[in-house]
């Protein structure tokens, strides 16, 4: 990205080849629209290339570019919000789209779409924060600068999200859980 920044802007289609599918597998997760997510991934790149300039290149690459990221995803659903209350629809929520035996595997078929349920019904900055710990694997620093907050808030973010995202999980599967 230094180079980028530096004016060798042929260098963000590396860029794009190593990030790309991270990006759109994390708005995928997001907002379980695909196009859009694509749509996302690629504003995404538009604006690391606007915004080069603002590379700090003793930040991490990641941090900076989820941080975009995040932008994006807001300003586009502000602006369907926006778009929606134009055009007198009611604004929706966003939503999040998912070798044993085959009685297993039907099993946890129906358990990872009770996860995605739950996922879903979390409110969007929880399951952003749950998505950057858990399956980007950033680490709480990482968060803590895209989000612009102390890593203790993270810790605790993430901690407050996993407890939600379980108890809607439970709800949705019938069982009582004991903390």
């Amino acid at each position: 990205m230094s180079q980028v920044r530096d004016g060798e802007v042929e260098k963000l289609g590396v860029l794009f080849e190593r990030h790309h599918r991270t990006l759109y597998n994390f708005f995928v997760r997001l907002t379980s629209h695909r196009e859009f997510s694509e749509d996302l991934a690629q504003e995404v790149f538009f604006r690391m290339l606007k915004y080069r300039h603002t590379f700090q290149p003793e930040n991490q690459f990641r941090s900076w570019m989820f941080q975009i990221a995040r932008n994006a995803h807001f300003d586009a659903f502000r602006k369907r919000q926006r778009e929606a209350r134009v055009n007198g629809a009611e604004p929706a929520e966003e939503m999040v789209c998912p070798e044993p035996t085959p009685d297993q595997r039907a099993g946890q078929q129906q358990e990872i779409g009770l996860l995605q349920q739950a996922l879903n019904r979390l409110p969007v900055e929880k399951r952003e924060v749950l998505l950057l710990n858990r399956i980007q694997n950033l680490k709480h620093d990482e968060i803590a600068k895209i989000l612009g907050c102390d890593t203790g808030t993270v810790k605790v973010r993430v901690h407050r999200a996993l407890k939600e995202l379980r108890d809607i999980f439970h709800k949705l599967t019938g069982e009582s859980h004991e903390m």
